[in-house]
């Protein structure tokens, strides 16, 4: 098959990239040529600037004929995905969307979420909102009959190089603070629950849905199995790093989101939310298997920070500390003042 990926040196698509090489396809990848991958055929230029990214797709297709399938990876707002659907519209087979999770409605009237749940992420949540918007583009392309549209929905999804997610500043430095025995804030009392998924395993699936008829005009769930809370999800961390245990500090998601408007933006719009989805479908149709679990893929991420001296020497986020600081002495105050009309 001729695949043509838009993006191919990210995240998840540099794991989608190596296995369609192996598999044998004519890739060819389509970024800002940052980063060349051997095998593929390397084509630069910028998405964004939409009528030079369409003349070189035409130009392109003129010259090897029509691609099977177009994998986007990169497409993130409204603008991307009419900029799609004018350049490929007729003259492809299958065009896959990569989506998020994040699109579903939050909270969530039942759980496992599947993919035939409301779709109205809120407007204060520019990346899900956006991502929605695509999906609805795509999906009205695809109807009327346009190229046959795949959707992927993906969550929390990491790879070797990558961190835990912090709730506030970088994730080295909240490694640092797991390794010393500092506390870590959690969300609430911290039990809501939380899914990843490392990117091997979710670059099988985008793999596996290209040129894949099941796939055709469906949307698939592609999410972690486990579904543990984030006290867990850190405690996981602490064990895999021979840490000492943690100090949970449970600081109400609202008010965390006040103090630190910018830093806890995704807190508030994401975190704070349950993230149970059933990935049935993506397994029946796709052959997606969770075959890294949380710890192992965390024993992954510590042992490559571990071999570049990331951790240690993290620097460290100030106001994480500071928010902890006053939290505790604003809770005690507020013990030590209402607690005697409760005696």
């Amino acid at each position: 098959m001729k695949i043509l990926i838009i993006g191919g040196t990210g995240n998840i698509s540099t794991g989608i990239t190596d296995i369609l090489i192996k598999r044998g396809e004519e890739v060819f990848l389509y970024n800002r040529g940052n980063k060349k991958i051997e095998g593929a055929i390397n084509i630069v230029g910028d998405r964004t600037r939409y009528d030079i990214f369409e003349s070189q797709m035409r130009e392109l297709m003129d010259k090897i004929g029509r691609f099977d399938c177009v994998i986007d990876m990169i497409c993130y707002t409204p603008p991307d995905a009419e900029s799609l659907v004018k350049v490929f519209g007729g003259k492809i087979d299958q065009l896959i969307f990569c989506s998020t999770v994040d699109v579903y409605s939050k909270p969530a009237p039942k759980y496992p979420i599947k993919e035939d749940f409301e779709r109205k992420p809120s407007i204060s949540f520019p990346y899900a909102f956006n991502k929605a918007i695509c999906e609805n583009i795509l999906e009205e392309a695809a109807e009327s009959g346009k190229f046959h549209l795949t959707i992927l929905r993906p969550a929390a999804t990491y790879n070797d190089t990558s961190t835990p997610i912090s709730l506030l500043g970088p994730g080295t430095a909240l490694l640092k603070r797991i390794r010393d025995g500092k506390p870590v804030i959690v969300l609430g009392d911290g039990t809501s629950f939380w899914t990843s998924s490392h990117r091997d395993d979710v670059a099988v699936a985008f793999a596996n849905a290209a040129g894949n008829t099941r796939a055709f005009n469906k949307s698939y769930n592609v999410t972690g199995d486990e579904w543990i809370t984030w006290r867990e999800y850190y405690s996981t961390v602490a064990r895999v790093m021979d840490a000492p245990h943690i100090s949970f500090v449970c600081i109400p998601t609202d008010l965390l989101g006040e103090i630190a408007p910018n830093s806890a933006k995704w807190c508030v719009e994401n975190f704070m939310f349950n993230n149970i989805l059933d990935n049935s479908l993506a397994k029946e149709d796709l052959m997606y298997k969770y075959t890294i679990t949380w710890e192992d893929g965390t024993r992954r991420m510590i042992n490559y920070h571990n071999s570049q001296g990331d951790i240690d020497n993290a620097t460290e986020f100030p106001l994480y500390n500071l928010i902890i600081e006053r939290f505790k002495y604003f809770s005690s105050r507020l013990v030590e003042e209402l607690s005697i009309l409760d005696r």
